[in-house]
């Protein structure tokens, strides 16, 4: 099993803050890179590609790093919507409400933020996603 590149702690920091905010979510060491979950259901995963490790991760975003990607979970009018964009986001083929990121200087927080507030509300329980609020639609 190769080492994989460590996510640098800037990133790790905009995620927490946002993901530890949400109902009994909690975050875990994943094989590569951090996620964090809710009830066992991941909601977000953050980890770096460098010289094309994760491999399946790599070919997803059609990048052999070294740079840092996100994915996380969202309904598929989301994921078509987000796809037809293209860059930053990629569609990884290993489940088909799970969407990619590319994070990098240029990334939108805010627009991160309401991704994985959406992400954790897809894959928590009703009466937790109840409990968050979202921003409006549009």
């Amino acid at each position: 099993m190769p080492d994989y590149a460590d996510v640098p702690k800037e990133i790790l920091a905009e995620l927490r803050a946002v993901c530890l905010a949400l109902p009994d979510a909690y975050e875990e060491q994943a094989w590569a890179g951090t996620r964090w979950r809710v009830r066992k259901r991941t909601f977000a995963h953050v980890l770096t590609i460098a010289s094309g490790y994760p491999d399946a991760y790599a070919r997803a975003a059609a990048d052999g790093g070294p740079v840092t990607v996100l994915t996380f979970r969202a309904p598929l009018p989301e994921i078509d919507a987000l796809c037809a964009v293209g860059n930053p986001f990629f569609k990884p083929d290993w489940s088909e409400n799970v969407l990619g990121m590319v994070l990098s200087a240029d990334t939108d927080w805010d627009e991160v933020g309401e991704l994985l507030t959406e992400s954790f509300c897809v894959q928590a329980p009703k009466m937790l996603a109840a409990q968050v609020d979202r921003p409006a639609p549009g």
